[in-house]
């Protein structure tokens, strides 16, 4: 089996509930995402997805995520799609770093191979581990009452963990106004319940160890991705009295590992399009796993695609590991494709389908915007 053909989509995805506010003052109304449609010489055909967070998140941008896909399809044409590790190394020397174009293109791979297998994609990789997997909620940050009243409407739809945004800036509120988030968000916790205040590496030592400062003590909470450089998160791991979680720090296997040695987290979240599919998610599980991290398996944003990927890998890690998936779905309001995992239960369990079993919406994908054939 060899790859034929590679399809490229570009569709706008806006956020549910209008606008949506990280750290440092950044702001979303809409995501770019990129679509990646692969077919094999057999007709056999697979679907992947990078949607980057915006331009300010990490060094990824959806122009340049579909630049990178144009310089990665050719190469990949003619090689066989179940050869993972391989055709990662491939792209690897075909165009440095571009995890995120690198995502999509991993992701459909994967997804035409466990079809190939006759298997859904959780059991090809490692295998299904029975019952719904915790799925997590994405707070952005707003007054705290709104971001309470937000927990409670996701918990309602039976999300079990939940990300609140923090990282006020010092002329909106500062450490006092993100202690108070964090402590309505937290004020109706159940049991079983997880909660993240995510900072997406917005925060200084100095505006970090305030805010703590300000919080009751007893408070269950993780708190990640502080800051945006290893030197300030060595300086606050030793200073921090709860759990720390990192993210936009650790996108390659090298990271993870420099994050290990030096112990400077508790968990680490994995999130497909920074970590660059699915081989290097495996990869990096693997990894946390052997060092005893919980694990967050999550993507920065993304359709139904997105969400269906996450998910199987998340179906299919150890589940006293697993912390929750983000169901990206209840972030956007275009549906891109049918994927049959609602939430229920407490979580949302991968269909047994093969591959991803997405069921792609080709009216809402229109036309590709490039062909690599």
């Amino acid at each position: 089996m060899k790859i034929a053909r590679i399809e490229m989509y570009q569709v706008d995805l806006p956020v549910a509930g209008g606008v949506y506010r990280l750290s440092g003052g950044r702001e979303y109304t809409s995501y770019d995402a990129t679509i990646a449609r692969m077919i094999a010489d057999n007709g056999q055909e697979g679907w992947g997805e990078s949607t980057p967070f915006g331009s300010s998140y990490i060094a990824a941008h959806a122009p340049g995520t579909r630049a990178g896909i144009a310089a990665l399809a050719p190469a990949l044409l003619g090689h066989d799609p179940r050869h993972h590790d391989r055709l990662w190394d491939l792209m690897a020397r075909t165009l440095k770093g571009h995890r995120d174009a690198r995502c999509a293109l991993d992701v459909a791979c994967w997804d035409i191979s466990a079809k190939a297998a006759g298997q859904a994609l959780c059991d090809h990789i490692g295998g299904r581990i029975p019952g719904p997997v915790p799925v997590i909620s994405s707070i952005g940050g707003d007054t705290p009452e709104t971001m309470r009243a937000k927990v409670a409407a996701h918990r309602a739809q039976g999300f079990r963990g939940h990300s609140v945004k923090i990282g006020a800036t010092e002329a909106k509120g500062g450490p006092a106004l993100d202690a108070e988030r964090i402590k309505a968000c937290l004020a109706d916790r159940e049991q079983g319940e997880w909660f993240l205040a995510d900072a997406n590496g917005g925060l200084s030592v100095e505006h970090a160890l305030r805010l703590l400062s300000l919080l009751p003590d007893g408070l269950d909470f993780v708190l990640e991705a502080p800051c945006a450089t290893w030197h300030e998160t060595q300086n606050l791991r030793a200073r921090c009295s709860v759990p720390i979680l990192l993210d936009e720090l650790v996108q390659s296997e090298a990271d993870l590992i420099q994050a290990i040695s030096g112990d400077l987290c508790d968990g680490v979240g994995l999130k497909m399009s920074k970590q660059g599919g699915i081989t290097p998610m495996l990869r990096q599980r693997s990894i946390a796993s052997g060092a005893g991290l919980v694990m967050s398996i999550q993507d920065t944003v993304g359709s139904e695609i997105a969400f269906a990927a996450l998910l199987h890998i998340a179906q299919s890690t150890p589940r006293h590991l697993l912390r929750c998936a983000l169901d990206t779905r209840s972030m956007t309001t275009v549906r891109l494709g049918r994927f049959d995992a609602p939430v229920a239960d407490g979580g949302a369990e991968a269909p047994t389908a093969y591959g991803l079993g997405v069921t792609p919406n080709m009216d809402a994908l229109g036309a590709p915007v490039a062909v690599y054939a």
